[in-house]
This record gives C-alpha cells, structure tokens and sequence, in this order.
C-alpha cells in the first residue's frame, strides 16, 4: 500500500520511490495520480514519483492523457511488461511524448516471445521443466524500441534490463548519441537462474533471472556506467501469492526494506567501490528521470540517509513491507540503515 511500502523504503534507506503505472486503478488518469501523491504527502514516509501509464488501462491501444498526467505529478511514462502490439501505434505514443519532452519508460519484451514463459530457457529451465523465456525475448523487444527511439528523438529509459546482449545494445545506441539510460534490478546483480533449482517460488521473477554470463555483463555495465541506475524493482505479494506451484505463483520479490544493505554486498564482494555504488542507487536514477534528487547541495533537499558499516542487518528480523516473498529472509547483510530523513525530518530510525 501506499501506506507500508514507502515505511519500508525508508528502513532500507530510500528517501525517493517511483510508483509505476499498473496500479489499481491504473495510473492513466490524473486523478489517480493525484491521490496517490495525496496519499504518500499524508505518510511521509519517503517522496513518491508517480509514472503515468503510457496507453489508457496500459492496453496499448489508445493514448493515454499524457500532458494531463504530467501536469498532475507523473515524471515518466511507461506500459510495463504490456506490450503495446501494434508498433504503428507505438510509434505515434512516443512521437507524441517526444513533442512535449516527456521521458518513455521502456520494459523490453516480445509478448509472443515470453508468453507462457516461467524461467530463463536454458538448461535450468530443462532440467526442472519449466517452459523457458529465451534471451531474445528481451533483445528482439529492445532492438525494436531502440529503433523507434532514434526515429523519434524521444528520451528514454530502460528498465529492468537481464542480459549481457541486451545492455551491450544499450551501449551501442549511448555510443550513437541516442538520449538512453537504463537500469536492472538489485537482485539481477546478485542472483542467476540457477537459484531455481529447487523450484522455490521465492525466485520467480518476471523479467527471469538469468545466466552466470548474463549478471557478469549486467555488472559491468553497471560499473562502466552504460546502466547508469539500480532499481529495487520492489513486488510485495502476500504469503499466498507464492505457496502455490511454482508456475501458478506470483512473479516479483518484496526487495526495498533491504536495498542497501542488500546493495553493500556488491562492495563487499569487491564487484563495485562504493562511490559507484551510491551514484547508481542516488544520482544515476534521479538524472535518468529528471528528478530533484539524488544529490546535496546548498539549498537543496535534506534528503539524507545515514548507515552505519560496521554492523550487520538481519534480514526480516523486523518486517514493514506488507510483502513477505524475499529470498534473502533470514540472511546476515553488511550495514544497519540508522536514520533516513526526507527534507530534514527522520522517518526511519534504528
């Protein structure tokens, strides 16, 4: 809820969230954007960024009221994993977002592609029967949209990105000059598709995870800067979401009450310095979004988080996210989140 999840941002030192358009209801009105922005001044948790949807009930068929979203609050806009299956329409929502600047969230997959899919179509996935999403499914998508992009001049940003070929490509359209950035979700950096071996629920995710060669390019894109941005990709889902079998649970991982301690594993482990670190979680994500964040300075907001190294953060040992399907449960992660403030006021303390 608007409500709890924000709590739990702020425990895992989050001073800025994005809600993303498929909400219930869909954020394709201004009114919904309104109430939620009302809602989260109300919590004061953590700041809410509200990301339009891109298409009106995110069908992908009419455009949503894009310049009313925008005047409402919404900083982005974006269909998620819905695909938009005409390109010619496609094509006029970016044209249009183009005319006014606005800034296109793209989650690149080929519906046809992924459809039916449950995990990464490799030799995990064969071996416990899973039907397999191939890496194409990702690539062929965002081959497609990196095209419209450079013919619409649009600015745009890539979310949720899994594959070594697919930051590559990224790469190649920054090389060119196209106005790209990208982001993948923290887990990403730190799991592989072979965490299913055991068919727990806990590690369906959609976008799935991918191979060992997969997360060694998603990291050193990171750390190049071609994905400039690390996202909690945070899908809280009750107990029940993820008893059933594993094909009929609910994709997603309850991730932002833990996103720094979970992130400082990446320096602990020596794959990131912890400048890069810091820009990736901070500045990387408020300048792909144009948002004032991310940094201080003199006049500034005091949006400041305040972690203590040497301790360590149980995970789950306290619990605010109404989302209880993490992984990492249990788990001992470096660094205790002691103070998060939004403009100067603490709204987490430990």
């Amino acid at each position: 809820s608007i409500i709890s999840e924000p709590r739990a941002a702020a425990a895992g030192g989050v001073t800025s969230l994005c809600c993303p358009p498929k909400t219930r209801p869909v954020l394709d009105t201004s009114a919904v954007a309104e109430l939620i922005l009302d809602r989260a001044r109300e919590a004061g948790n953590t700041k809410v960024f509200p990301i339009g949807a891109l298409s009106k009930g995110l069908d992908g068929e009419q455009l949503a009221e894009l310049v009313a979203l925008r005047d409402a609050g919404c900083v982005a806009f974006g269909n998620g994993l819905e695909s938009f299956r005409n390109t010619r329409t496609l094509c006029r929502a970016l044209e249009y977002a183009a005319t006014f600047d606005l800034t296109v969230i793209f989650n690149s997959q080929d519906h046809d592609l992924a459809e039916g899919g449950l995990a990464h179509d490799g030799p995990t996935a064969s071996f416990l029967g899973l039907p397999g999403i191939p890496e194409t499914a990702e690539t062929v998508a965002l081959a497609r949209d990196l095209l419209l992009v450079e013919q619409s001049g649009v600015r745009a940003h890539f979310s949720q990105l899994t594959s070594a070929r697919g930051v590559a490509l990224i790469a190649q359209a920054q090389a060119r000059g196209l106005p790209v950035t990208a982001d993948v979700a923290l887990y990403q950096l730190i799991l592989t598709d072979e965490a299913l071996i055991d068919f727990s629920s806990l590690y369906h995710v959609q976008p799935p995870l991918r191979t060992r060669a997969d997360r060694d390019g998603l990291r050193e894109a990171v750390k190049s800067g071609v994905v400039s941005a690390i996202s909690s990709h945070h899908q809280p889902h009750e107990r029940d979401a993820k008893l059933a079998p594993f094909g009929a649970t609910e994709p997603g991982i309850s991730s932002v009450e833990l996103l720094l301690p979970l992130a400082m594993t990446l320096v602990e482990d020596g794959l990131l310095d912890l400048p890069t670190l810091l820009a990736r979680l901070s500045t990387g994500p408020a300048e792909a979004l144009r948002l004032p964040a991310g940094k201080l300075a003199v006049g500034g907001a005091a949006d400041i988080v305040l972690f203590d190294p040497a301790t360590s953060t149980v995970a789950g040992e306290t619990w605010r996210s109404k989302g209880e399907n993490c992984p990492f449960m249990g788990h001992s992660l470096p660094g205790v989140v002691r103070y998060t403030l939004v403009d100067g006021r603490i709204t987490h303390q430990a």
